[in-house]
């Protein structure tokens, strides 16, 4: 029997998730929700309903796991913990230091229900978060390091976006090369913020817009790009949509360790992701935990949980006996 999914806004990583729906047999896409009209609103999947996300309460027994695909800075603080009370539900809250918070929040709702909420699912947090706790687990006494990219930044660029006198633009965050490979050289460094990353910005000016302005405002801007070594690139609309149109982006974690009686062995662990879609991807990693999530309601579980929580073999569509004789 499919696992029925409804999704809670429509925008690039609502639309991967029905992408993402539709490579796994499993799944199906029950119904779309959205705050605009939803006769304005086409989906691809031609037996899916589209609502308003006001409606969404006639929908709670038609829906095994809702995931909900809006920001982490507004709308799933709020969301999750209120959805969390009429079904399961998956979120890519990735707002790294208020997780803590957020789990308790969703917790508290999820086992008043009944529920099951798996939050902070993606690949950062997500899987590069298993791959630290790996990491740390197998060789502790080591060092952590995470590089992202290359790739978008979309809070960055809306952070751009956002200055008097720009028109459009994408940022980049690149890894430093030579960080990195101090780190696959088996040495243990500490990096400054600047040392680890540099920015690459694409900025569409207003016509009139003073560039040397709005390039100081850029490299000034606190937690933004005052801390990293940023190029600013003047460019047309017609350059920015032809060659920087994609949302790629990926990135590295790695765990540098030791081990023996007098540490004499080195060890180094790294995962890496490399993404032509980040949204895209992120669909897929929320799908899989979907699967998770339904699995565990079915089980009688409830309450809020993270990637850490999650058996691997919740994740597959296969059979404990499928996954032992192909993949163990």
């Amino acid at each position: 029997m499919s696992t029925r999914i409804g999704i809670i806004g429509y925008g690039n990583l609502g639309r991967g998730v029905e992408c993402a729906i539709r490579q796994n047999e499993d799944m199906e896409l029950a119904a779309v929700f959205t705050r605009r009209n939803p006769s304005t609103v086409s989906v691809l999947t031609d037996t899916a309903a589209v609502c308003n996300v006001a409606d969404v309460e006639a929908w709670k027994d038609k829906i095994d796991v809702m995931i909900l695909c809006g920001g982490s800075a507004t709308d799933l603080p709020e969301q999750t913990p209120e959805f969390v009370k009429h079904f399961n539900v998956i979120d890519s809250f990735d707002t790294h230091a208020r997780i803590p918070e957020h789990f308790d929040n969703v917790d508290a709702a999820a086992k008043a229900n009944s529920h099951v909420a798996i939050i902070s699912v993606g690949w950062d947090p997500g899987l590069f978060s298993l791959n630290r706790l790996y990491g740390n687990a197998i060789l502790p006494e080591g060092s952590d390091y995470t590089f992202w990219g290359k790739g978008v930044s979309q809070g960055h660029s809306d952070a751009i976006r956002r200055i008097e006198g720009v028109k459009n633009a994408k940022q980049y965050t690149i890894p430093v090369e030579s960080a990195l490979e101090t780190v696959r050289s088996g040495s243990s460094p500490e990096f400054t913020t600047r040392e680890k990353h540099t920015r690459e910005c694409f900025v569409v000016l207003e016509e009139g817009a003073d560039a040397a302005k709005v390039e100081e405002e850029i490299k000034t801007m606190p937690n933004y790009f005052a801390d990293y070594d940023t190029t600013v690139h003047f460019i047309s609309e017609e350059e920015l949509m032809a060659d920087h149109s994609g949302i790629p982006h990926g990135g590295f974690v790695l765990r540098s360790g030791v081990t023996g009686w007098e540490k004499e062995n080195k060890h180094l662990i790294e995962y890496r992701l490399k993404l032509d879609s980040n949204p895209e991807f992120t669909s897929s990693v929320l799908i899989a935990y979907a699967r998770a999530a339904h699995r565990l309601a079915k089980e009688g579980q409830s309450g809020c949980k993270t990637v850490f929580d999650i058996a691997p073999a919740y994740l597959s569509s296969k059979s404990g006996e499928e996954l032992r004789a192909s993949m163990l």
